[in-house]
């Protein structure tokens, strides 16, 4: 039986472990096939033509064969098109690339959260200016809230959990990790019924992440600080890890 082969495969590095003294294992997000393994051979030799290509948060067309769990390079192309980000912007980069590894299943293709990961990598690799901060910021819950729809951790958000009523627009929501959406206690910050109806809504367009970004763009910061912190919460409750190790090397340099 020949082997199955896949060609011009549009993807991203997001994760890479030593194999040999000569050769890579990496863990590689595809459009078409989802999250898969690589093995890059004598991709470590100075000669080696996957040496400067092999990059995370660069866009890639990738040639691989085979079908056991691990499959062989054949051919890997840079696609061009922005710088590497740098700084703070790198490290959400590898945050993004960490919530991959830890929640998407192998061989389960979601091309909305493919585009959607280009989408946010072109603006962490943008101008590093105060608006351009906050985009990257909004960028970031964008695409927290689109993951965690794709991979069906994330409730409806014109509803209570619990009880499926509808919301009130003007009452106040919180998001929990075993509870799903639920009125907020007065000591709770909270979004109001019609942030997380509009949440919703772009999340259902044809370009969730752009529709999602612009709308967690036009919150006030206190929304926009109370939506991040359940986010991460519940991220680190699917996770199964109290911080991201990306997260606690951000924690880490700010103290610094």
């Amino acid at each position: 039986m020949a082997a199955h082969r896949v060609s011009h495969e549009p993807a991203y590095v997001l994760h890479h472990y030593d194999w040999s003294e000569s050769s890579l294992i990496l863990e590689v997000f595809t459009r078409h096939h989802g999250r898969i393994a690589l093995v890059a051979k004598g991709a470590k030799r100075p000669s080696s033509n996957f040496r400067p290509v092999l990059l995370p948060l660069q866009p890639l067309q990738l040639n691989y064969g085979g079908d056991a769990e691990i499959r062989t390079l054949k051919g890997a192309e840079w696609m061009g098109g922005h710088v590497m980000p740098t700084g703070e912007a790198l490290l959400s980069g590898y945050y993004l690339n960490e919530l991959l590894l830890r929640l998407l299943a192998r061989d389960d293709a979601h091309e909305a959260l493919f585009d959607g990961y280009a989408v946010v990598v072109q603006v962490l690799a943008g101008d590093h200016g105060g608006a351009q901060a906050a985009t990257q910021a909004a960028a970031l819950r964008a695409f927290e809230l689109l993951l965690l729809r794709e991979v069906g951790l994330l409730p409806a958000l014109d509803a209570e959990t619990l009880t499926l009523a509808p919301l009130d627009p003007q009452a106040r929501y919180v998001l929990v990790p075993e509870a799903g959406l639920r009125q907020a206690a007065d000591d709770e910050s909270a979004l109001v019924g019609a942030e997380w109806q509009a949440l919703q809504r772009t999340l259902e367009e044809l370009a969730p992440l752009a529709a999602t970004l612009r709308q967690v763009a036009t919150m006030n910061t206190g929304a926009s600080s109370a939506l991040r912190n359940q986010l991460r919460a519940l991220l680190h409750y699917h996770c199964g890890v109290s911080t991201l190790r990306t997260r606690q090397m951000m924690k880490d340099l700010q103290a610094l």
